[in-house]
C-alpha cells in the first residue's frame, strides 16, 4: 500500500490519479497529514542506487506552502527522493498552481519508475478539449506541440492524435449551430445481463421484467415535460443509451420512440442514435421499428469476437449472434452502424485482439469505438479481482497499436477520444469512422459544447452556458424503482434547475 499525506485536500483527487497511474496495480490511500507522518526535508536526494524502478513507495508527503511545493517520497527500502518548486498560491491562478504541483510529482515518479506516460500529467476525461480550444484560439500545430510538451508532458504521438481529431471535430461542428441548440439522452436501465466489467446503472431485464412498464410511463411522463424546456431552441441530437434500449420488446420501442417523436419537433435533429448494443436483444421487429421512426445510427456491440472472453465477461451470446444481428441490420436498411470492442480484457492477449479486428473487418462497420478496459469501483471485475488474478494483460500498447493499424488501413479516421479512472496503460477511449459516418452527439457530449437533457433514470443533464462559459448538472437518480416512484419531484426538480439557469442568464 502506498500512503499519501497531503496538507491540503484540495489537490488530492490530482495527486491521487498520478500515483495510481505510475503504480496501476497499488492499493494507494489518501490520509491527513500530521507532525508524525511529515518526513525530515533536509534529508535530500538519499534514494541510493537500489530504490527508484525495483522498490515501491511506502509513503508520499506533499506540503502547500506560501511560497513553494514540497513533495517527500519515501521507498520501501528507506530510500528517499525530495523536490520542492516554486509556487505562490495567491499570485498564480488554481490551474496553474495545480499543474506545477503535478508536473513536480510527475517528475519524481517518472525517475522513480523510469516510465513516461503518454499523457503526461492529464488526469481529465477530455485532453481533446484542450486542443480543440488551442485551435479555436488560432495557435499553430508547433504551439500546439510545445504547450502540450511543455506544460502537460504529453507524447507527441497522442498530441498529433489530439490534433487530428479536434481539426476533424471543429470541421464538423461548423456545420452545425450548437451554442443555440441542445440534444436529448434518454436512458433505458436495463440489459440482458451485467458484464463483468460494467458499473453503468443496468438492471437485468430478467429480473426487473415487472417494472418496465411503469418504468415506461414515468419516462412518457418526463419526456413530455422535457419537450417544453427548450421552446426557441433547436434539437440536434437524440441518443437512446442505457443500458440496453433494444431489451425493450418491439411493441415497447414503437410506443416509446412514438411518444418522443410527437413530442419534440425532428426539424432539424441531425443524429438519431439507438445503442442496439447486445446482439441477443436485437430481432427483425425492432430493427424495423427503429428504422419505421427514422434512426439513421445504431450500435451493434460485440467487446470481443472471442467466445471465451464473452463467456468469462457474461455477455451472454455467442459470436455468431453476433454476426447474424449485424447482418439483419443490414438488411433491414441500417447503413450507419457502429460497433464497440475493448482492449484489455481479463485473459486476452494481442493474438485475440487481432482475431477480433479480422473478424470486424468482414462485417465492415460504418465505425469503429476501441475502448481501454478501465476498471470501475462498482464493476464486478473489481469487486471479486481476486477470481482474475494472473489474467490482467500485460501488452495493452500492442493491442492499441494494432487498432491504429486497422483503422488506418480500413480508411477509419479518428474522431473523438475521452479517457476514464483506472484506464490500463494510462490510454484511451477512442471513436473511428469513415466519412460522414461519426456520432455526433459523442463529439456534443464529450467536447462538452452543447446542453445535453438527460431523461430516465441515471441521466445526468448538463447546462453549457457559452456567454459566459459555464457548465452545470442535474442528474437524475439511478434507481429504477426510485426513478418510477419519484418522477414527479424529478421533474419539478428540473424544472427549478432550468429557471434558475434562465434567470441567471437574463441577468447577464
Amino acid at each position: 500500500m502506498i500512503h499519501i499525506y497531503l496538507s491540503d485536500k484540495a489537490y488530492e483527487n490530482d495527486v491521487f490519479q498520478i500515483v495510481r497511474m505510475f503504480y496501476p496495480g497499488e492499493e494507494v490511500k489518501l490520509s491527513e497529514k500530521s507532525e508524525e507522518t511529515i518526513e525530515d526535508r533536509e534529508t535530500g536526494d538519499k534514494r541510493g542506487e537500489e530504490a527508484g524502478k525495483k522498490i515501491k513507495p511506502e509513503g508520499l508527503s506533499v506540503s502547500f506552502e506560501t511560497d513553494k511545493i514540497s513533495i517527500l517520497l519515501v521507498f520501501q527500502n528507506g530510500g528517499k527522493l525530495c523536490r520542492t518548486a516554486e509556487a505562490c498560491f495567491l499570485q498564480e491562478t488554481k490551474s496553474q498552481y495545480k499543474n506545477k504541483l503535478k508536473r513536480l510529482l510527475y517528475g519524481m515518479l517518472s525517475e522513480a519508475t523510469g516510465k513516461e506516460l503518454p499523457w503526461g500529467i492529464l488526469t481529465g476525461v477530455r485532453p481533446t478539449k484542450l486542443v480543440f480550444q488551442m485551435i479555436e484560439d488560432e495557435l499553430g500545430e508547433e504551439e500546439i506541440y510545445h504547450n502540450m510538451e511543455t506544460e502537460y508532458f504529453c507524447s507527441r504521438e497522442k498530441i498529433s492524435t489530439s490534433i487530428q481529431i479536434a481539426k476533424r471535430e471543429r470541421r464538423l461542428m461548423q456545420e452545425i449551430d450548437y451554442q443555440n441548440g441542445y440534444s436529448l439522452y434518454i436512458g433505458i436501465p436495463f440489459c440482458p445481463s451485467t458484464c463483468l466489467y460494467c458499473s453503468f446503472t443496468s438492471y437485468s431485464i430478467e429480473k426487473f421484467s415487472d417494472y418496465v412498464e411503469e418504468y415506461l410511463k414515468a419516462l412518457e411522463k418526463e419526456i413530455i415535460y422535457g419537450a417544453t424546456v427548450f421552446p426557441d431552441k433547436k434539437l440536434t441530437c437524440v441518443y437512446f443509451g442505457g443500458g440496453t434500449p433494444t431489451t425493450l420488446s418491439a411493441e415497447q420501442l414503437d410506443r416509446l420512440l412514438g411518444c418522443v417523436k410527437k413530442h419534440f419537433d425532428f426539424t432539424y435533429v441531425k443524429e438519431f442514435c439507438v445503442e442496439a448494443g447486445r446482439p441477443d436483444s436485437i430481432t427483425k421487429e425492432k430493427l424495423q421499428v427503429l428504422k419505421k421512426w427514422g434512426v439513421n445510427r445504431i450500435s451493434i456491440n460485440p467487446q470481443s469476437m472471442q467466445q471465451k472472453t464473452l463467456d468469462l465477461i457474461g455477455r451472454k451470446h455467442t459470436v455468431e449472434q453476433i454476426k447474424e444481428a449485424f447482418a439483419l441490420a443490414r438488411e433491414t436498411g441500417h447503413d450507419n452502424i457502429n460497433m464497440d470492442m475493448i482492449i484489455g480484457l481479463p485473459g486476452e492477449d494481442v493474438s485475440d485482439v487481432s482475431d477480433t479486428l479480422a473478424q470486424i473487418r468482414k462485417l465492415n462497420p460504418d465505425s469503429l469505438t476501441v475502448h481501454t478496459l478501465a476498471i470501475k469501483r462498482a464493476a464486478r471485475l473489481n469487486m471479486e479481482r481476486e477470481n482474475y488474478i494472473g489474467m490482467r494483460p500485460t501488452d495493452v500498447h500492442s493491442m492499441q497499436e494494432a487498432t491504429v493499424k486497422f483503422a488506418r488501413e480500413n480508411a477509419y479516421l479518428p474522431y473523438y477520444l475521452y479517457r476514464q479512472k483506472n484506464m490500463a496503460d494510462n490510454l484511451e477511449n477512442i471513436g473511428y469512422a469513415r466519412d460522414h459516418k461519426e456520432g455526433l452527439y459523442n463529439i456534443l457530449i464529450m467536447e462538452e459544447l452543447q446542453t445535453i437533457l438527460a431523461l430516465g433514470a441515471g441521466g445526468m443533464t448538463k447546462y453549457v452556458s457559452h456567454h459566459p462559459h459555464y457548465i452545470v448538472r442535474e442528474d437524475n437518480v439511478k434507481s429504477v424503482t426510485e426513478y418510477i416512484t419519484r418522477i414527479d419531484e424529478l421533474i419539478e426538480r428540473k424544472r427549478k434547475f432550468f429557471k434558475e439557469q434562465r434567470d441567471c442568464y437574463l441577468r447577464q
